[in-house]
């Protein structure tokens, strides 16, 4: 099983330990793409200010980040599990998880990104700030950016087995599943179903309560040890773990599972 997920705008300090090691990340394919977004950021950041400012779409209060990424290089750096933060990261609780878990966690997770395309929970990463929303001078919308090098890379991390889609709008914009892995790809929605004041049943989405639902979902899967082979089977998991899921199978082929999970308390 594979495991898509978004980051988080805001991010951990970086380490003092050693800094950035390219070569050593996930997804090697991506290693010239990375490259050539890291070289522009720091020279926009290095550059201008200003112009960096408003280009990384960086409030007044937020351009002590702009510096942040001028240091990409020579920073200390982290395991991504540990840079990013937010409720999703908060819910999934890494840090507390058993050494089994953990595992898991490094082996399935993957977290999508504007700086580096897509990088493992246990690559260790430099904090640092450009969403895959930025349009940088150079290189264009890096949605539109990484489609290409994306392409050639998850078929081959996704492999013959389950991807769990959990990413953000603006983050399934670098890579969309296609083919036989579209069919073995299931995208999650997270449902606040309430009852209103003339009894009928309202559902709606909530930022919050769905990262954090999504956060508790991955969390779980991997306290269970849970490895289901397709779409189907993570539905079946899912509700065995006590979710409320309402799955719609695609159509036709090429196209992913939808799944909804139902749930009736925010917190």
């Amino acid at each position: 099983m594979l495991v898509l997920l978004p980051p988080s705008e805001g991010k951990a300090a970086s380490g003092a330990g050693a800094p950035l090691k390219p070569e050593s990340l996930s997804l090697p394919e991506l290693t010239g793409a990375r490259a050539a977004v890291l070289d522009e950021l720091v020279e926009l950041c290095a550059a201008d200010e200003e112009k960096a400012r408003v280009v990384l779409g960086l409030s007044e209060g937020l351009r002590g980040e702009i510096a942040k990424n001028v240091g990409l290089r020579t920073a200390g750096a982290r395991p991504a599990g540990e840079i990013y933060t937010g409720v999703l990261y908060d819910a999934l609780g890494l840090a507390t998880l058993d050494a089994a878990a953990r595992e898991r966690a490094r082996q399935s997770l993957l977290v999508f990104s504007g700086l580096w395309g897509a990088v493992g929970i246990g690559d260790r990463i430099p904090s640092y700030r450009c969403s895959m929303g930025v349009k940088l001078p150079g290189l264009g919308a890096l949605g539109a950016y990484w489609r290409e090098p994306m392409a050639a890379a998850m078929p081959v991390a996704a492999g013959d087995g389950l991807v769990l889609d959990l990413r953000s709008s603006a983050y399934t914009a670098a890579w969309k599943p296609k083919g036989d892995v579209a069919g073995r790809t299931a995208t999650v929605r997270v449902l606040h179903a309430r009852i209103d004041a003339a009894g009928v049943e309202k559902r709606s989405v909530v930022s919050h309560f769905n990262k954090a639902t999504k956060g508790r979902i991955v969390r779980d899967l991997l306290v269970a040890g849970a490895a289901p082979a397709d779409p189907a089977e993570l539905v079946s998991v899912l509700r065995d773990l006590g979710y409320v899921v309402e799955a719609s199978a695609p159509a036709k082929a090429g196209k992913a599972w939808s799944l909804d999970v139902v749930v009736k308390e925010i917190h």
